[in-house]
């Protein structure tokens, strides 16, 4: 099910995400849940979705993620590392992310970002660093 509410802030705070067509499934500080649907224009000439699109998709999540858990007064972050083990390919249906928090300091945030495809095997593993603005 679509979380209308997620998708809107994703598309409203990263308007990329809404040209990609990236759909929000669940969206609190625990969790981050989002997803891709597979397309040949994002696709490599092997009808593979493009790591690009698939880094997009994550750092879209992660972003999320990490602006759901801002200390108080603090009012946005930004990428200022991530580090991506692409798995397998994504041929059809949906790659899904899904990011947690792993440490919410004053200064950096940094989460995990996990992609699935819908057989739901491991598609990619994604550490990203939020610096706090």
């Amino acid at each position: 099910m679509i979380d209308e509410t997620g998708t809107a802030l994703f598309h409203q705070t990263m308007p990329f995400t809404e040209r990609l067509g990236i759909e929000v499934l669940a969206h609190g500080p625990e969790l981050v849940r989002s997803r891709l649907a597979w397309n040949e224009s994002l696709c490599t000439l092997g009808g593979v979705l493009h790591g690009g699109a698939l880094m997009s998709l994550a750092d879209a999540t992660g972003a999320v993620c990490a602006f759901l858990n801002l200390p108080e007064g603090k009012q946005g972050t930004t990428t200022v590392e991530s580090k991506t083990n692409f798995l397998r390919a994504v041929r059809s249906g949906y790659a899904t992310a899904t990011a947690i928090p792993l440490h919410a300091g004053r200064s950096f945030i940094v989460v995990e970002t996990a992609i699935h495809d819908d057989a739901e095997k491991l598609v990619a593993k994604i550490t990203q660093t939020q610096a706090v603005l």
